[in-house]
């Protein structure tokens, strides 16, 4: 049986619970509940602290774990990164008071640094020549320059909102860019039965998020410059119809760029476009 950690709390909670049930998983019925046994699913859910996922998935009796790249990456843990879910998306950056002279990376040199990402922040700093204090906060990171015990922070930021109501401001590149991951133990092989069924899963979820399917009909001496609008994964099917002079163009297009690809296609002379939900395979 498949053994999978999810967030128990926390930004990635919420989408990583709704991409489990959506994938034909059962999830536990209350907030208390820590472990699910879905027998019928051969698997077996563990509700765990976000930032531990990633420890228990390289060290425990965890397969896998839906968490965070950056959580993986400020771990010690042979846990690797499997597969990107694509949501979640943050950054992991550096931030000094609005007034400050820190403005740049080389500025950070002999400075304290604020962040609950010690491992993360320290492999960084040392990876670009900078020698600074590393002060570990387990939460409220924002709030350590006021109250005098850091001189700048590095933390994940979402929106910024909350760095910009304590008067900071993100300078320098993003020390990291995270989005949700699958983490695999070293344990379980990538052909692994289980896990293909479980990664299949979860792939035709977000295949169904992301995309559409998209039919057209052109005329076949337009159809290269429609294939070129809609290439889709691999290439597009292509059905002959009754009139000798026509196609019917079937493919799937990102969610996103629907209304962007209709007007080009009417540019090239389609006509009848349909858009179609894609539903989510659960084989």
């Amino acid at each position: 049986m498949l053994r999978v950690a999810v967030p128990n709390k926390g930004m990635l909670s919420e989408p990583s619970w709704n991409l489990l049930s959506e994938s034909g998983y059962k999830l536990r019925s209350n907030s208390r509940q820590l472990v699910v046994d879905d027998e019928e699913n051969g698997i077996e859910l563990f509700y765990l602290r976000p930032l531990d996922i990633a420890v228990y998935v390289g060290a425990g009796n965890i397969d896998l774990g839906l968490t965070g790249r950056d959580m993986l990456l400020n771990t010690e843990t042979e846990a690797t990164e499997h597969m990107q879910l694509g949501y979640g998306a943050s950054t992991f950056r550096f931030a000094a008071p609005k007034d400050s002279t820190i403005d740049k990376l080389e500025d950070i040199n002999g400075k304290r640094v604020a962040t609950s990402y010690d491992k993360l922040l320290s492999d960084y700093l040392a990876a670009h020549g900078v020698e600074a204090k590393v002060v570990h906060l387990d939460g409220a990171v924002e709030s350590s320059v006021h109250l005098g015990v850091a001189d700048l922070i590095a933390d994940v930021v979402s929106t910024g909102t909350t760095l910009r109501n304590a008067g900071l401001r993100v300078f320098a590149d993003p020390i990291v860019r995270s989005e949700a991951v699958l983490v695999r133990s070293p344990r379980i092989a990538e052909d692994n039965p289980e896990l293909q069924v479980f990664e299949r899963r979860l792939r035709g979820v977000l295949t169904a998020h992301r995309y559409v399917l998209m039919d057209y009909d052109i005329r076949k001496t337009d159809l290269p410059a429609a294939v070129k609008i809609t290439p889709g994964f691999e290439s597009p099917t292509v059905s002959q119809l009754h009139d000798p002079e026509w196609v019917a163009v079937r493919v799937m297009v990102p969610r996103a760029e629907v209304n962007s690809i209709m007007d080009r296609l009417y540019d090239v002379g389609a006509r009848a476009t349909i858009v179609t939900a894609i539903q989510a395979s659960r084989m």
